[in-house]
């Protein structure tokens, strides 16, 4: 990409444009939490089937985020970003269009593709466009941008359901995606072609990649329908890990690979991964019950609730740059364990809401998770960007996000299960929906749930105070810092 042509204005308006297309990607794989309800109502289906509408998005992401990655590298970061922009735009318009729950699903899956895309390439483009001295600052916001995108749905969706109707949270796409299409012609730098070191796609990489992800994903999400003991789901996780097997061994033995697999024996970049993925996951445990939570039990408004979930991204708003700032001071050791305390702290606090809570119970509990979560991520963003040398950074962030969206579809698809499991255990017969007049077995289930995600938040809390006092990774810590 060229550097001698772009001024240090020029690049704040890539980052500002690359933020654009993230932020939207990002918010859309949460933005249908708060609307779930509504959706389900309006479709005339059932909680289990509706959550198709956010899994399968998450699902397809996760599946095809390190091909595009990987495409991008061949036919150019831009072409591929700017592709996908349009894609995910008219993925928004279909889902705005259709009042039929298989036609909205699909739409789901083409708007994914668009933002697989973008999610490929945005870490890729603003390393490669800023200079040493600003990346990291750039790739920190890019990463609270990416935080907040996640974040920041359901209560926006919350917003705009009571404000308008369900489809308004996919059709707001739409305008904004086709301005930054149009802004990314101008602003986005075009890359150097060398025709004679293009390297070959890893077409059984990528394949086995897929195939594996895929069946992992659909077994996770459909166990609770189909039960964990069912062949379907037992074959599909042998089948999903022999598929990831097969990836694994023919990444090792390929010379142009999807993942290098040698990132992953520096324990500050495993480390930090594993830490992201927990938080997300926990997030998500969160993400998907709260606006039942709200809506079925305390009988807040799609409106009331959105408001309400605007706790989250608010504080993680206040509290993340600031959390960056610090790291780049002190480091980001304190500030990631503290963050994941919090976070946990946070989550296991949620787990005592009832149906007699105040909105000011829910405000406090969610400020503390949100704050922890705030204090968190952009360390930690930062933390994985720098434990790796600069010619491998595009690979690096793209890993990152694809633990990133693997923790929300895992946070999903444990939750409800678990969710249905404990309700059914409370009611005494299986149920996978919503028993009107026994708010009790929700509140049943929702502690369970929210006690175990404390429970594995604390596992990143364990990691993470074993590096804190890890004298061989300030050794290595530094060392990469010499090799950046």
């Amino acid at each position: 990409m060229k550097k001698s042509n772009t001024n240090e204005t020029n690049i704040w308006m890539i980052l500002a444009t690359v933020l654009i297309g993230t932020f939207m990607s990002t918010l859309d794989g949460s933005i249908v939490n708060v609307a779930l309800p509504n959706i389900a109502v309006k479709l005339k289906v059932s909680i289990s089937t509706i959550q198709w509408v956010v899994s399968t998005y998450l699902m397809v992401i996760s599946t095809l985020i390190l091909i595009f990655g990987r495409i991008g590298d061949i036919k150019g970061k831009k072409n591929v970003y700017q592709t996908g922009l349009l894609i995910f735009s008219f993925g928004s318009l279909l889902c705005g269009m259709f009042n039929n729950i298989v036609m909205v699903v699909f739409s789901r899956v083409i708007q994914a593709v668009g933002a697989s895309m973008m999610m490929s390439c945005s870490f890729a483009i603003i390393t490669m466009t800023f200079p040493a001295k600003l990346r990291g600052r750039a790739l920190g916001i890019l990463g609270t941008a990416v935080a907040l995108g996640s974040m920041v749905g359901p209560p926006l969706g919350g917003i705009l359901v009571g404000c308008f109707s369900w489809k308004s949270i996919f059709l707001i796409n739409v305008p904004i995606g086709i301005a930054a299409f149009f802004l990314g012609i101008k602003i986005l730098p075009k890359e150097e072609k060398h025709h004679e070191n293009v390297e070959p796609f890893d077409v059984k990489g990528a394949v086995s990649f897929a195939a594996g992800i895929i069946l992992l994903i659909s077994s996770l999400l459909n166990g609770e329908v189909l039960g964990w003991h069912n062949i379907i789901i037992i074959v599909g996780l042998i089948a999903a890990l022999i598929s990831l097997i097969i990836f694994y061994i023919t990444e090792m033995k390929t010379e142009y690979p999807m993942v290098d697999f040698s990132l992953f024996q520096n324990k500050m970049f495993s480390v930090s991964i594993i830490c992201a993925f927990i938080s997300f996951m926990a997030i998500f445990f969160t993400n998907i019950i709260h606006p039942f939570y709200l809506q079925y039990v305390l009988k807040a408004s799609p409106r009331e609730a959105g408001l309400l979930m605007m706790v989250f991204p608010i504080t993680v708003f206040i509290v993340a740059p600031i959390s960056g700032r610090l790291s780049d001071k002190i480091g980001y050791k304190f500030l990631t364990l503290t963050g994941l305390i919090l976070t946990g702290i946070g989550v296991l606090l949620m787990g005592f809401l009832t149906e007699k809570s105040s909105y000011l119970d829910v405000i406090l509990r969610v400020g503390i998770m949100a704050f922890g979560n705030g204090l968190f991520q952009s360390p930690n963003n930062s933390c994985v960007m720098s434990s790796v040398p600069k010619n491998k950074l595009g690979i690096a962030g793209s890993i990152n996000s694809l633990i990133r969206n693997l923790g929300m579809v895992c946070g999903i698809a444990f939750s409800m299960t678990l969710l249905y499991d404990r309700m059914s255990a409370k009611i005494g017969h299986s149920v996978t929906d919503f028993v009107p007049g026994r708010p009790d077995a929700f509140i049943y289930g929702m502690k369970f749930i929210y006690t175990l995600a404390a429970i594995v938040t604390l596992a990143g809390v364990l990691m993470t105070l074993f590096r804190v006092f890890d004298k061989g990774e300030e050794h290595e810590e530094t060392q990469e810092k010499i090799l950046q």
